[in-house]
């Protein structure tokens, strides 16, 4: 079988995978997002006049949410799909393609960056900080979103079904709960010079009404594509719904309960 180590770039690859999903992703998971987006642009204090930049914004809801709030925002995404769909939502905000690892943004240029569930999945994730800690201006703060526990993730079902379906990773590869554990996101940020301030979790709860909502929201995104891909859409689609049968309701949808984390940090300027 092949492996994931025998893709020439994986970058192109994962936008591949990820633009297959954009229009379901966009209609059907990243609403449900919207309690956690909506808690971090709190903590984090935007308002008027705030420059924001969400690496890997995907379909833009994070900074459609921002821009409602008077903040001027940029987004960056490896996927072209995603970044139509995030200007077609954001006209004139500056969106870009680009890698997360050499961001294609000045130093010092945004009060806030945020990458919500994608810095797990950096090839490099200490260089993928310190380029946001780099865009960061000296009085700026960063947030690194990422699942909750999972043990506290109803969705830790679905992965792992998906994995059962996958090629094997390479070796050293990070999971989607890499930084999740407790301690894990704060030992990353202080490598990548950041200092930690405080880390949180949100409850988001999905509540799907039906098997073909459940079905187009939860085969949304990159690694259920990979295993559509490698296994067929059928038997991802069985095993999928057979992950998520605990969790079915009286009224025949689906509640999984979730908790999604994220640690805010600032620069430390002794940093290189």
């Amino acid at each position: 079988m092949q492996t994931l180590n025998t893709i020439a770039d994986p970058v192109a690859f994962q936008s591949m995978l990820w633009g297959a999903t954009t229009q379901d992703w966009a209609g059907y998971q990243e609403p449900l997002m919207r309690p956690w987006y909506e808690a971090i642009l709190d903590r984090a204090g935007v308002g008027p006049g705030t420059r924001v930049l969400d690496i890997g914004c995907g379909a833009g809801l994070f900074l459609v949410l921002a821009a409602a709030r008077g903040a001027v925002v940029s987004g960056l995404d490896i996927t072209p799909e995603f970044i139509a769909l995030a200007q077609a939502r954001l006209p004139g905000a500056d969106l870009r393609l680009g890698d997360m690892e050499a961001l294609p943004f000045a130093s010092h240029a945004f009060d806030l960056v945020t990458g919500l569930n994608v810095f797990q999945f950096a090839g490099n994730p200490i260089r993928a900080l310190a380029e946001a800690r780099r865009v960061t201006q000296p009085e700026g703060v960063m947030v690194v979103g990422v699942f909750g526990r999972e043990a506290d993730c109803d969705l830790a079902a679905t992965l792992a079904a998906f994995t059962r379906l996958m090629p094997p990773p390479p070796p050293g590869a990070q999971g989607p709960f890499a930084l999740s554990e407790d301690g894990a996101l704060a030992t990353l940020a202080t490598a990548a010079g950041l200092e930690p301030l405080a880390v949180a979790d949100v409850d988001v709860p999905f509540d799907l009404p039906d098997d073909d909502v459940a079905l187009r929201c939860l085969l949304a995104n990159g690694p259920a594509v990979l295993a559509m891909r490698v296994s067929g859409a059928a038997r991802v689609r069985a095993a999928v719904l057979q992950a998520i049968a605990p969790f079915k309701t009286a009224q025949g949808g689906y509640r999984l309960e979730n908790k999604f984390r994220y640690l805010m940090a600032r620069r430390r300027e002794s940093s290189l």
